[in-house]
């Protein structure tokens, strides 16, 4: 029986590296049927497919019929995000819920809406009865993405009106993933450690009704419960700045999709879970990560620009880490200059490595940061400019944060799914019809009969 299972292993095996298969499209064919691969034209600019008033991505203006790149804009609710990281740093206050709140309505609370909002969230923190028991502690998962698709599709079953798609039950299901992420998350690490791992404490701590989003998870996280005020309002930082990014970015674009059809919120935010679990999406800090300590590996002295010039010169040209070409971090879809959650980041970065004593890390970061960009700019020809994206920075602010790298993607989704709760409301309130694109066919019609005479 087993060898009748090697057998048939095998014999799929020839269907699956392409002997029979007949799935490779001649890259030509996108050229001449005008096809956009990934949405996007020749010059890198997406292709218009909607309409929103949530956010905006800005790399460049036509001025005088000239296009012109700049530094990059990130609007939210026609907000600039400088603009609001700075404003929460002078009032000295966490700014997530806010802007969650800002992202749904568009518009900032004043304090009464805000008690009242804030309020909501907290109330919607606690998991259902026997949740914990029954769901997070009897199925671990060394994924934690994957564990946060299944809770979300688990809670549908909790839901008392888990289909309708009417604006207000859009908005408390909306409201109740938003506030119970984070919790999910770091129960779901936990148990993957103690079930799976071995060796470790198991331990639940529920939210406290004080503290915020941020505060809360590295109070959830930790052992001790213990937290730095620098440590808390960075987190809080890095959460605004990931929740939203456009209509476009492709985890987004699946909930507008699945959205479109009609399906319940649940299914819609479980399918762009697994669109941002894709390391081309949301495990790009982990690729940095992973890319740093390989050039600690290989470069004796950290501080000398030659030695670190080298190895980046050997990753381009594909010697060394992974040999893909590329220096993970730099470059972006539509920044060019800069990418302003990176600038706005920085700051914080070193605020957070100087309490740390990580200084000389973070200016090992800043010259990989510059001989990188040069680098890139050289080998491609880039005239436009390259900017080191948000990803470069917030690996190293999780590492610093002691966040394990298993959470790194899901503090992704806790901000994210922000964006997501927002552009999946306004998706139904505006549109009727089910996003269908076309596809051209380019198979050759077939004649069965003369191709059974000449024997398959």
């Amino acid at each position: 029986m087993n060898e009748n299972k090697v057998e048939i292993t095998q014999d799929v095996e020839k269907y699956a590296c392409g002997k029979v298969m007949e799935n490779t499209i001649d890259p030509s064919l996108y050229k001449e049927y005008n096809v956009f691969r990934g949405l996007r034209d020749d010059n890198g600019k997406g292709v218009l497919t909607g309409l929103t008033r949530i956010s905006e991505v800005n790399s460049k203006k036509i001025i005088d019929g000239k296009t012109v790149y700049i530094d990059g804009e990130l609007y939210y609710r026609g907000y600039k995000i400088q603009d609001l990281i700075n404003y929460f740093q002078e009032k000295n206050e966490f700014g997530f819920e806010k802007v969650i709140f800002l992202l749904l309505f568009g518009k900032l609370p004043n304090n009464e809406e805000y008690e009242v909002f804030d309020n909501i969230l907290k109330e919607y923190r606690y998991l259902p009865n026997n949740f914990v028991v029954d769901f997070i502690m009897k199925s671990p998962s060394a994924d934690i993405m994957n564990y946060l698709s299944r809770s979300v599709l688990m809670l549908y079953s909790y839901d008392d009106n888990p289909n309708a798609i009417d604006t207000k039950n859009l908005l408390r299901q909306c409201m109740q993933l938003i506030a119970k992420f984070p919790q999910i998350a770091v129960y779901g690490y936990h148990a993957y450690k103690y079930y799976l791992l071995g060796g470790h404490r198991f331990f639940i701590r529920e939210p406290k009704r004080e503290l915020s989003i941020a505060e809360n998870f590295l109070y959830m996280l930790r052992f001790d419960g213990k937290f730095t005020d620098i440590e808390a309002k960075t987190l809080d930082v890095a959460l605004i700045l990931h929740a939203e990014h456009g209509g476009g970015n492709n985890s987004t674009f699946t909930t507008r999709v699945v959205s479109s059809s009609g399906t319940d919120t649940y299914s819609a935010i479980a399918a762009a879970l697994g669109s941002l679990k894709g390391p081309k999406h949301g495990g790009a800090n982990i690729k940095v990560c992973q890319m740093f300590r390989d050039i600690k590996e290989h470069v004796h002295d950290l501080t000398d620009e030659s030695e670190i010039e080298a190895y980046l010169s050997k990753i381009l040209n594909k010697e060394a880490f992974d040999h893909t070409g590329l220096i993970y971090g730099m470059g972006h879809a539509v920044y060019s200059l800069s990418d302003p959650r990176a600038e706005v980041f920085k700051e914080y970065v070193a605020k957070l490595s100087h309490e740390k004593g990580l200084d000389k890390e973070y200016k090992f970061y800043q010259t990989v940061e510059k001989i990188g960009k040069r680098l890139i700019m050289e080998k491609k020809q880039i005239k436009k400019g390259v900017c080191v994206n948000i990803d470069f920075y917030s690996g190293f602010v999780y590492q610093m944060l002691e966040l394990p790298e298993e959470l790194f993607t899901p503090m992704f989704a806790i901000a994210r799914i922000a964006g997501w709760s927002a552009h999946r409301i306004e998706e139904l309130t505006n549109s009727s019809k089910i996003i269908r694109p076309a596809y051209e066919s380019v198979q050759p019609i077939r004649d069965l009969h003369k191709d059974l005479e000449k024997g398959l």
